[in-house]
């Protein structure tokens, strides 16, 4: 088994690519250690030390590393944890343990808004922030204002405010004259 990696935006990040499915669909977010007994993987991926975040997209894993910890002391352990698990047999997610498709609910009167405000993020943005190792969900909208949910390299990625407000907020804000802005949410 051969596992790529790839530099996110994020310097405390890093893109693996086992080479095979992740997650069938969707996504799963671990920011830190709690909640990771929901998948095998994260936490195996979690018991190496300096390790403080994991994140599922279909075909890769992206782990968020403390400040502290270099990357050329951790990378070869996690490969070893990614490769130990796929080669083991067991499920990436736990059973019972579903991924998350991403997007929160929304009813009421603006819901032909949101709809909009959903297809565009699973069109033309969810693509692009995937290849970056992360994911950005819908979280709520009120009064002119879209909030969403940063996951993966995009949670506490330096360029993270950039890409909201001069990608995705001008996008928007094209598309759908309601949405005055977009703000980021942390869940």
């Amino acid at each position: 088994m051969f596992i790529q990696t790839e530099s996110t935006p994020n310097p405390a990040t890093l893109k693996f690519l086992p080479g095979q499915s992740v997650l069938p669909m969707g996504t799963a977010d671990f920011p830190s250690a709690e909640g990771a007994e929901k998948s095998p993987l994260a936490t195996r991926i979690f018991a190496v030390e300096g390790v403080s975040g994991v994140f599922f997209g279909t075909d890769f894993v992206t782990v968020t590393k403390a400040d502290a910890v270099e990357w050329d002391h951790i990378k070869p352990a996690i490969l070893g944890a990614i490769m130990e698990h796929f080669q083991s047999g067991l499920p990436v997610m736990a059973e019972g343990a579903e991924a998350a498709s991403g997007h929160a609910e929304h009813t009421g009167e603006d819901s032909e808004i949101v709809g909009q405000i959903k297809e565009l993020l699973d069109t033309r943005v969810r693509p692009a922030v995937a290849q970056d190792g992360g994911d950005i969900t819908f979280h709520g909208f009120e009064r002119g204002v879209v909030y969403l949910h940063m996951q993966g390299a995009c949670a506490g990625c330096p360029s993270s405010t950039i890409t909201l407000k001069m990608g995705i907020e001008n996008l928007l804000r094209h598309y759908i004259p309601e949405v005055t802005e977009v703000r980021p949410v942390g869940v």
